[in-house]
């Protein structure tokens, strides 16, 4: 039985992960689009790393005897300054190293590429892996190191500087001190390879950290809507406590059980069935100054920054939407901007913006820390709107932490988004059957938008499904707003 590198990551958080992942793959969870965005940026910040080592060969072979065989002539022949992909196998443990860079003296330097912007836990096991393969292969590795992104990396235009963009890190040191754990680790997985049917470990924090799992859902079956864990931010040991006095279900809470108070009026209402609202919830309402504006922006954060001045994972806005109720009882008026090409979408996103939302009244959000950090953002970028914009930042008014503190309602199943919190005010508005739901779809609906790979008529569906799930958010808040009132 062969472990890969990510079969033995994958028993490193959970061995019946590893087991079901060789023995039961069809359990698994399928990649949605947002599983392949992440795959695919993967793929390219690895070809960048490869930039900084020009002359280096990659080995493409797919069949596995082949491709250990053309890293051997590789590694033999001295032209050859660094290989890509290089394929090694020790009693049973296989894996591709990102990077084998040829040292001056002949020694190698193994380098595994991580998009990711610091070392991680599970990377060092990673790195341990490939460490331990390439040496008991007989390969002279002087050190093993991690490559990931460096934040501190901003993006002048033009090519991108692989050498800036990249940190590397020695590891050496500790994959070599984890060796012997690495030994029980993998007899621990060959074992459990070897056994009839999946080891019985329970559902717990593994299935979620360091990824969530994609047999997640295989493990975890759906809750109740009246489960415990429906409770508002529920810490674990709470959890366990209740669990351990048999109890499950809200309704089953005693009255006297020590929980916080958020958590008690959550498990009052779902007890009695209604919802909770605060006695100081009119006094929060009453800091609102007409005109009302409710804004939204949608955003990515792509990992290689595309404009200049971006850093790695920067935020770029693509699309707003506002709301604008100029007096109790009017009706909203409705305004909305969205970048439409690969052009940089920031200068228009805020010109626009700072146009729509005039220079008085209170523009309410769905939790300010995004917005005002997108708004300091574009101030750096574009310092000619700074005073504009610090102007607008002293208007902003967060309808989240209203809800949070004084409203609870049994329909939010413990949670504060807009997506559970509208349908329960506003029963008549809900995001179910739009083609662009959240904000991650948002992200990648832009992306295929302005890619050039769709249809005009694609183009189009996917520009309005856009518009629409923007302008449904702002609504959103203006209805909220009017419920609570």
């Amino acid at each position: 039985m062969l472990i890969t590198k990510s079969k033995f990551v994958a028993g490193v958080q959970c061995l019946k992960r590893l087991y079901l992942t060789v023995h039961t793959p069809e359990l698994a969870a399928q990649p949605d689009e947002s599983d392949q965005s992440i795959i695919d940026q993967g793929r390219e910040v690895g070809l960048l790393a490869r930039q900084m080592f020009p002359g280096g060969v990659v080995v493409e072979c797919k069949d596995r005897e082949q491709a250990i065989r053309m890293t051997r002539e590789l590694i033999e022949n001295p032209e050859i300054p660094a290989i890509f992909e290089g394929a090694f196998e020790h009693r049973g443990v296989f894996v591709r190293v990102d990077v084998l860079h040829r040292r001056p003296d002949h020694r190698w330097r193994l380098i595994e590429v991580k998009s990711t912007t610091d070392v991680k836990d599970h990377h060092v096991d990673d790195v341990a892996t490939q460490h331990r393969v390439v040496t008991r292969s007989g390969f002279d590795v002087a050190s093993s190191c991690l490559a990931h992104v460096s934040r501190d990396y901003v993006y002048e235009g033009g090519p991108i500087d692989a050498s800036r963009f990249f940190r590397i890190r020695n590891l050496t040191r500790q994959v070599e001190r984890l060796q012997p754990e690495l030994t029980v680790q993998l007899r621990s997985e060959f074992r459990v390879l070897a056994m009839p049917e999946a080891p019985n470990i329970p559902a717990g924090r593994q299935c979620s950290d360091p990824f969530t799992c994609e047999f997640f859902d295989h493990c975890n079956p759906p809750i109740p809507d009246d489960h415990i864990l429906r409770l508002p931010r529920i810490h674990a040991a709470t959890v366990a406590k209740l669990v351990a006095l048999g109890i499950q279900s809200i309704h089953d809470i005693p009255e006297n059980y020590p929980l916080t108070q958020r958590l008690r009026r959550a498990c009052a209402s779902v007890q009695m069935g209604k919802p909770w609202y605060g006695a100081e919830l009119k006094g929060e309402l009453k800091g609102l100054r007409y005109p009302f504006y409710f804004a939204d922006f949608e955003t990515i954060n792509p990992c290689i920054p595309r404009f200049p001045g971006m850093r790695p994972y920067d935020q770029l806005p693509f699309q707003w939407s506002v709301h604008l109720q100029r007096q109790p009882g009017a009706a909203p008026e409705h305004s909305e901007f969205l970048a439409t090409d690969e052009s940089d979408p920031r200068l228009p996103f805020i010109s626009a913006l700072c146009d729509a939302l005039g220079d008085r009244g209170s523009i309410v959000v769905y939790h300010q820390q995004f917005e005002s950090l997108r708004l300091s953002d574009l101030a750096s970028w574009l310092p000619e709107f700074s005073g504009r914009i610090n102007k607008i930042q002293r208007r902003l008014w967060d309808l989240l932490p209203v809800v949070r503190n004084h409203v609870y309602h049994p329909a939010f199943g413990g949670s504060y988004s807009l997506k559970s919190v509208l349908p329960a005010l506003v029963p008549e508005m809900t995001y179910e059957g739009m083609e662009v739901a959240d904000g991650q779809a948002a992200g990648l609906a832009w992306e295929s938008l302005i890619g050039g790979a769709c249809s005009e008529a694609e183009r189009q569906r996917k520009r309005a499904a856009l518009l629409d799930y923007c302008a449904q958010d702002t609504l959103a808040m203006v209805r909220i707003v009017d419920a609570l009132s």
